[in-house]
């Protein structure tokens, strides 16, 4: 069974843990008298799916500020959710990080997470970014990005478009029971109704120009090769195609346009990076100090550095790729609506084909 780094793996003998925990108390007792001694650190461990460098020198400055050492294990949301079950109560685990709607959805229906008391993050992440249990904190849209030359982009105006006869074969996408294209699906039911939606699925499967297979920077790269002209995707893979170090990444992206569906309807579908508690936390006011930090205007400002939009509607964004996107209309659907549509989601695509 995968175990992310900095989990022991082995378990030591009793009589030893027995005898190691009988020392930790003695000394402790003694430390209370010694004159010079300091409190126990104050720590919070955080289990994150979040797979992105950036993210340690915003841990970093929760340390400085707070005073709160940062234990943080990184892994795929999966194998992160199946380490927290083996565990149980007895893990170490504080809070829960991840992408997408429709992961942090599934965790919260495992029953993961405690109720959310703050009022930091009730005046700060507007309501239909967050739930009782859990929170976002930075947003991402999902785009159509076309082939520059190879499609007009008057096309593609709305999702509904990636299924229109005249696409067939054009269209590129990663495999439809991915959480991203799963939440997409879900606001897409919500508003379009089942029977569209499901419509919509299998014109996009009628429409694909390959197996679908890879992730959403795969799709982009489709596209500069010539595989297909239209694809969906987040900002932050386009973001961080234009934003790379290396000139052919920037060359690539310069031949790829963006455009933001459903402008004249319900806006471009927005997903989040969101939080919770865990049930189980060891340090639970830790972890809500580490929730709020994420909210706060130095962390938002992070978020915005590192191509998501933040979700604390006052903070100002200073990224030039995401202002260089233009204004949007983004869908105002809850974060919760698409959570209680995934399960229905992912039957309608296994339906239509789109697997």
């Amino acid at each position: 069974m995968y175990r992310p780094r900095g989990i022991p793996t082995r378990r030591r003998a009793p009589r030893l843990v027995a005898l190691l925990a009988a020392l930790a108390l003695a000394d402790t007792a003694g430390a209370a008298e010694r004159p010079g001694h300091h409190a126990a650190e104050r720590v919070v461990s955080v289990y994150s799916a979040r797979h992105y460098r950036s993210d340690e020198a915003l841990y970093a400055a929760f340390t400085v500020r707070t005073g709160i050492r940062v234990n943080r294990v990184d892994g795929k949301e999966d194998e992160l959710l199946e380490q927290l079950r083996s565990e149980g109560a007895s893990g170490p685990a504080d809070v829960f990080i991840t992408v997408d709607a429709a992961r942090i959805g599934h965790a919260d229906a495992l029953g993961l997470f405690q109720p959310l008391h703050s009022r930091v993050l009730a005046s700060r992440i507007p309501a239909r970014l967050r739930t009782s249990r859990w929170a976002a904190f930075s947003t991402r849209a999902r785009v159509i990005v076309y082939a520059k030359g190879a499609v007009d982009p008057a096309l593609i105006r709305n999702y509904e478009d990636l299924a229109a006869p005249a696409l067939k074969g054009k269209v590129c996408a990663r495999s439809g029971l991915h959480p991203y294209n799963l939440s997409l699906g879900a606001a897409l039911l919500a508003h379009l109704g089942e029977a569209r939606t499901e419509e919509w699925a299998r014109g996009v499967v009628a429409n694909l120009a390959r197996p679908p297979r890879g992730t959403d920077g795969d799709q982009l790269r489709a596209l500069v090769a010539g595989e297909c002209q239209v694809a969906l995707a987040n900002t932050y893979y386009v973001a961080r195609l234009m934003r790379s170090h290396r000139a052919d990444d920037r060359e690539a992206a310069a031949k790829l346009g963006v455009v933001w569906p459903d402008q004249q309807s319900f806006g471009a579908h927005v997903n989040v990076s969101a939080g919770g508690i865990l049930r189980s936390a060891r340090h639970p006011a830790e972890a809500l100090a580490f929730l709020e930090y994420l909210a706060s205007d130095e962390a938002q400002a992070h978020f915005a550095e590192g191509n998501e939009w933040p979700a604390v509607r006052t903070v100002r964004v200073r990224n030039a790729i995401l202002d260089g996107f233009g204004p949007f209309k983004a869908d105002p659907l809850d974060v919760e609506a698409l959570t209680r549509n995934t399960l229905a989601t992912w039957k309608i695509f296994e339906r239509a084909g789109w697997r």
